[in-house]
């Protein structure tokens, strides 16, 4: 059992877990191949703190991955949208490049 997954898992179960916490586990579950975990703590995430910007493209991969092409085009809007608001110029040009090639 992958421990890291676990101590995650514990931490957010226990309701102390920050944003940076359901990031990692999220990131976690993309590493052991279950990409639908993966997408449902960035759900819960986003519900909890759509300002946190990282999560967006992650997300937006991670449903790409699955080939679900029209949430991951939303999801990378929304984050673009919230990149701005946060004056964060790297993650919003990393988001509109993803943008992008979904446009190609």
């Amino acid at each position: 059992m992958n421990k890291r997954l676990l101590f995650l898992e514990n931490l957010v179960k226990s309701g102390s877990a920050d944003s940076f916490s359901r990031y990692a586990l999220a990131l976690e579950y993309r590493r052991e191949q279950r990409a639908e975990d993966a997408i449902g703590v960035f759900e819960e995430l986003r519900q909890l703190d759509p300002a946190y910007v990282p999560q967006y493209l992650m997300a937006g991969q991670i449903l790409l991955s699955l080939g679900r092409t029209a949430e991951a085009k939303k999801v990378f809007e929304e984050g673009i949208e919230r990149a701005q608001t946060a004056r964060d110029s790297h993650a919003e040009s990393e988001l509109r490049s993803a943008l992008a090639d979904l446009e190609d």
